[in-house]
């Protein structure tokens, strides 16, 4: 969240604690403010290299390590990923080119999104199993409790 301007109203603050604060902006704020700002972010482009240094130029104010680590979420993505695997070129904050991609960084990304679509797949597959043994167990469960019952109503008479 993005806090535009300090507050010093808040009632477990001691008084004046807010006051001379700077904005605190966490990863996600920074990369929603930045796809506001950014046609590059907003429409999800492969950034230009070392497009962190822009970043931290364009927010003074922002800490290096909460732009990393913003950085690492948007090119961790899967949307950025499919959008890397196919692009041609890099993009600047701006919008504008800033260099061809290489085939190398698109290879990369078809291959961590092949990787990660597999580990999906795979989870699916296991919860799958899990349920059916799930289900066999309560079956089981069932018809050992319907021949208790039997059995109960054939030796009470």
């Amino acid at each position: 969240m993005i806090i535009d301007a300090p507050s010093s109203d808040t009632p477990d603050a001691p008084d004046g604690a807010g006051a001379g604060s700077t904005a605190r902006i966490d990863a996600r704020a920074l990369l929603a403010r930045l796809a506001e700002l950014s046609p590059t972010f907003r429409e999800c482009r492969p950034v230009a290299l070392r497009i962190d240094k822009a970043v931290a130029a364009r927010f003074p104010d922002v800490d290096r390590k909460v732009v990393r680590a913003a950085m690492r979420l948007h090119t961790g993505s899967t949307r950025y990923l499919k959008a890397l695997e196919k692009a041609t070129h890099r993009f600047d904050l701006d919008g504008n080119e800033d260099g061809e991609l290489s085939a190398e960084h698109r290879e990369h990304a078809a291959q961590t999104l092949k990787e990660r679509f597999a580990e999906v797949a795979r989870r699916k597959r296991e919860q799958a199993k899990e349920e059916a043994a799930r289900q066999r167990a309560e079956q089981a469960e069932q018809r050992k409790t319907e021949k208790l019952k039997q059995l109960v109503s054939k030796f009470a008479k």
